[in-house]
């Protein structure tokens, strides 16, 4: 199976092409800020779940190969890391794309824009998800839906993975209220494992440049009307030897005021 070899390049964010590659199928892209210790075992599980997604895509109805050629590559969108995070990556063989502006959404922002499948599985390169679920999502999506969101709630939350505020509170008030607003199947809004397509996403004009970016995606998709649907997925107490960069409250409220904000937009 082809691959893409690892390479740096520096990105605008508002820049990106409307078009894929036609030899790539997949591309991973994770957000990244001083992941050291984890980024390695992330890559090298990505590796492991494309190579298993394309050796399902290669066979036909008739077990013969449709397109041997057809690749994959794995986008590290590095928002800053002075902790050696882009050596590590380059050496296991993904490409680490700079993007200055800084937070979440615009790290995967960054990475979207770089990316040249026509699927894209995104996911934290904090050990906190297994990339050997990339099939799965690539199963979904070569079915038609557009984005495919996990949920750790149905999949499983290992213990001391998921604040209990989180658990209990957080995620399923916002989610709730989301569903609600936005009339959409999925009641993990926040998992940060997904798979779309990429052209569709390309379309929401997605502008969040923070942790919102999580839910802002979603509320597009669903005012857009895209075709979305959910597998279970298990999160993991991620590998960190830091406090992570979620703010449950500051966060919380922005994801609250994308929401009704969106809502009311929408509806003016």
């Amino acid at each position: 199976m082809n691959t893409i070899l690892p390479h740096v390049v520096a990105v605008d964010a508002s820049s990106r092409s409307e078009k894929f590659d036609n030899d790539i199928l997949i591309s991973v892209v994770m957000p990244c800020l001083n992941e050291s210790r984890t980024i390695g075992g992330c890559i090298n599980q990505a590796h492991v779940g494309c190579r298993f997604a394309l050796a399902k895509h290669a066979i036909g109805p008739d077990e013969l190969a449709v397109n041997a050629s057809v690749g994959y590559e794995i986008i590290i969108a590095d928002n800053g890391s002075t902790d050696g995070s882009q050596d590590i990556a380059s050496s296991n063989g993904a490409c680490v794309v700079h993007v200055d502006l800084k937070g979440y959404g615009a790290a995967l922002m960054g990475g979207i824009a770089t990316a040249r499948g026509k699927y894209i599985v995104m996911g934290d390169s904090d050990c906190s998800y297994d990339f050997g679920e990339v099939p799965r999502f690539i199963d979904k999506l070569e079915c038609g839906y557009e984005l495919v969101l996990g949920n750790r709630f149905l999949g499983g939350i290992e213990h001391g993975a998921m604040p209990w505020h989180h658990r209990y509170i957080g995620n399923p008030v916002l989610s709730g209220i989301g569903r609600l607003l936005y009339r959409t199947p999925c009641r993990d809004w926040h998992c940060g494992l997904r798979g779309f397509n990429r052209e569709a996403i390309l379309q929401l004009g997605l502008r969040s440049s923070g942790m919102e970016f999580a839910s802002e995606m979603v509320l597009r998709a669903g005012q857009m009307k895209l075709r979305m649907d959910e597998i279970p997925v298990k999160l993991h107490r991620d590998g960190r030897d830091r406090r992570p960069h979620l703010r449950s409250f500051r966060d919380g409220c922005r994801h609250l005021r994308l929401l009704f904000r969106s809502s009311i937009t929408n509806k003016a």
